[in-house]
């Protein structure tokens, strides 16, 4: 990895830590329950560029997928209507270039999400954070929300709604070779 960021002239990266991270989803089902999910097994990476703006590389793991204490909604996303973990191994969410600045004051980060092989763009929004050193010394804690339709999550649109909330609480760790 450091060979290959110093070719792309990377001045640094820092690992999604994914213990101290939370990547989660909120579903609702027709009948007004609310179901929570989790992917436990979240990695990636922040990858400050040489002109200090940074970009985050986010890989979140289909088969370890669940919807918490409900193991019969864990299949049922785990399975061919939903996130297909068979053929559909990995979401992926890789994000334009920012400004370290939006951790600190907030707002829109625009990215292209993949599910399902199908790429799209979609915007979450950054929360303000309170400390001095976003993603290390605090959560970057991130929202947004996507219409599974549009992935091509489209079964069982009689017992969930198509709208999916995402809510991410991201801490990092340097990365092993990466500079100070």
């Amino acid at each position: 990895m450091a060979v290959a960021m110093l070719a792309a002239g990377i001045a640094s990266a820092a690992d999604i830590d994914p213990v101290a991270s939370h990547i989660g989803f909120t579903l609702k089902t027709r009948w007004g329950q609310s179901l929570e999910g989790r992917f436990p097994d979240a990695r990636g990476e922040v990858v400050e560029l040489p002109d200090g703006r940074h970009q985050v590389r986010l890989q979140l793991t289909t088969r370890s997928v669940e919807i918490v204490n409900h193991a019969s909604y864990t299949r049922l996303t785990r399975g061919s209507g939903f996130f297909d973990v068979a053929q559909y191994p990995l979401v992926e969410f890789v994000s334009d270039v920012y400004s370290p600045e939006l951790l600190r004051r907030g707002g829109p980060l625009s990215g292209t999400l993949t599910i399902r092989n199908v790429h799209r763009r979609e915007v979450f929004t950054i929360t303000p954070t309170v400390c001095a050193q976003p993603a290390h010394a605090c959560d970057v804690v991130a929202s947004g929300s996507i219409h599974r339709g549009d992935y091509g999550m489209d079964r069982w649109n009689f017992a969930l709604s198509d709208k999916v909330r995402f809510l991410l609480r991201v801490r990092v760790r340097e990365s092993a070779g990466s500079g100070p």
